[in-house]
């Protein structure tokens, strides 16, 4: 347990224990890492009472913002506040250096290889992947093939989510390419605790983020060829998980929040339907999936995208952003070759490494990964949110076999990667600090430029030793502050 410099066991301490994780907090058994010393005395001079008061105020705050998220399938009720830790995660601006780096390389050397492989395919030919990995993969869109976009943009948002090792690196977990999602969690994050700690933290020198609107619009602006065009973010409507951030983002970029019914095509191109009229659509911020944004080229039942989408995007009318088809990119299993992707179009070593993964169509890997489904962890390469996913130390015999059946049925839809003690960062809870393991999920926008805010999401496992920090499977955030060098 942590102790103070007196060696007396601080009031809301008493709970704190480490272990073999990287603590974000302590290094050794009592002695709080130089960026967390202040944050560190501040929390012994306040009572639990006080912490807990300003615990209820972030928290009413959440409420009065309407800031929420759905859990599908809860007969309990979908609609839940998004849960809010206190204490914020520092990082320091020499370890943020490195983060930034090795995203704006990452999201480089993904935009190349998406538009190889959709045009060209040199990876391909040159056997650097596997024909068969991209072609087997459920978000590949070959309706794709040849189409040419707005100054080759593929990418424009990308979630990137990113672990630290028991060694203190920072590694990549995965990435979401397609409709990544908890940005407005992260700005939500930062202007409670403005309110909550605003000594601290204008003490602290924290590096801001609250341009991240602003830095959006002018990413969604250079998709257009039309000089002030008419940008729009398109929603699946009130009833899906992310929509108040669909809302948050429409309102801080100043653009219309609008559902598929509110557009349509003529003559290839996308209009908008206001009480004035027909109006001109240039860039569509879209948050649908591609099987759902247009009925005539993909999913025939779908209700929520608009006819005739696609052919007015082949014929370069209307920008999306992210490109239909940037999926293939997040696959779990491409997931395994991006180092090789990097080196194959930059000439470069990868920054942030990868953790190591085991695809299981290799017959060798996967008879390990079948001997060993105890300790490693299962996913399913196209799902996210947690889902269709074993954690080896965490699971049942029964599950372990029901994911040894589905690996056997279909071996190129799973990977395994080793079950990896996430760091852990202070959390309040219950009226005590306790350790909880966390993740990073920085948010990069690639426009003319590639900008990256200083900070992101930081997801919190709040069920003690959980390595499960997804919302959906009752995790929480906190306020990620990066400090000025």
């Amino acid at each position: 347990m942590v102790t103070t410099d007196q060696g007396a066991f601080s009031s809301v301490f008493t709970q704190y224990e480490l272990d073999s994780a990287y603590d974000e907090m302590f290094e050794g058994e009592v002695r709080p890492r130089s960026h967390y010393e202040a944050i560190y005395r501040r929390l012994l001079e306040l009572s639990p009472e006080e912490l807990e008061r300003r615990q209820q105020d972030a928290d009413v705050s959440f409420l009065n913002q309407g800031i929420t998220f759905t859990v599908y399938g809860d007969s309990g009720g979908t609609e839940r506040i998004f849960p809010y830790d206190l204490l914020p995660r520092i990082i320091t601006g020499t370890e943020w250096g490195i983060i930034e780096r090795g995203l704006k390389q990452r999201i480089t050397a993904l935009n190349l290889f998406l538009k190889d492989i959709y045009h060209e395919g040199h990876i391909l030919a040159d056997k650097v992947v596997p024909h068969r990995l991209i072609y087997s993969c459920k978000h590949f869109r070959r309706e794709m093939r040849g189409v040419h976009l707005p100054n080759d943009t593929y990418i424009s948002v990308v979630g990137t989510d990113l672990i630290r090792l028991p060694s203190g690196e920072f590694v990549v977990l995965e990435d979401n390419l397609r409709v990544p999602s908890g940005v407005s969690y992260m700005l939500a994050n930062r202007q409670v605790m403005k309110r909550v700690f605003p000594r601290l933290f204008v003490d602290y020198g924290v590096r801001s983020i609250d341009y991240y609107g602003k830095a959006l619009l002018a990413t969604l602006r250079s998709l257009s060829p039309r000089p002030d065009p008419t940008i729009v973010l398109l929603t699946p409507g009130v009833f899906n998980s992310a929509y108040f951030e669909h809302a948050f983002l429409a309102r801080q970029m100043g653009i219309k929040l609008v559902e598929g019914r509110d557009l349509l095509v003529h003559n290839n191109y996308v209009y908008m339907r206001t009480t004035a009229g027909l109006q001109r659509v240039d860039v569509i911020y879209r948050r649908i999936d591609d099987d759902f944004i247009d009925p005539v080229a993909f999913r025939p039942d779908s209700a929520l995208g608009v006819a005739g989408l696609f052919n007015a995007y082949r014929s370069g009318n209307v920008a999306l952003a992210n490109a239909i088809g940037t999926g293939v990119a997040d696959d779990k299993a491409v997931y395994a070759y991006i180092p090789a992707i990097i080196r194959y179009y930059l000439g470069e070593d990868p920054i942030l490494n990868n953790v190591e993964t085991y695809l299981l169509e290799d017959e060798k890997q996967r008879n390990h990964v079948l001997a060993s489904l105890g300790d490693l962890v299962v996913k399913a390469v196209g799902e996210s949110g947690g889902y269709s996913m074993l954690v080896g130390p965490h699971s049942t015999r029964q599950q372990q076999e029901e994911f040894r059946d589905a690996i056997l049925a279909n071996p190129r839809n799973y990977i395994a990667q080793p079950t990896i003690s996430l760091s852990r960062s202070p959390c309040f809870i219950d009226s005590k600090v306790e350790a909880r393991h966390i993740d990073l999920r920085p948010y990069i926008l690639n426009g003319k430029d590639v900008t990256i805010v200083p900070g992101g999401l930081t997801r919190v496992a709040l069920r003690r030793g959980s390595l499960v920090v997804n919302s959906s499977q009752g995790g929480g955030s906190k306020d990620t502050w990066v400090l000025y060098d």
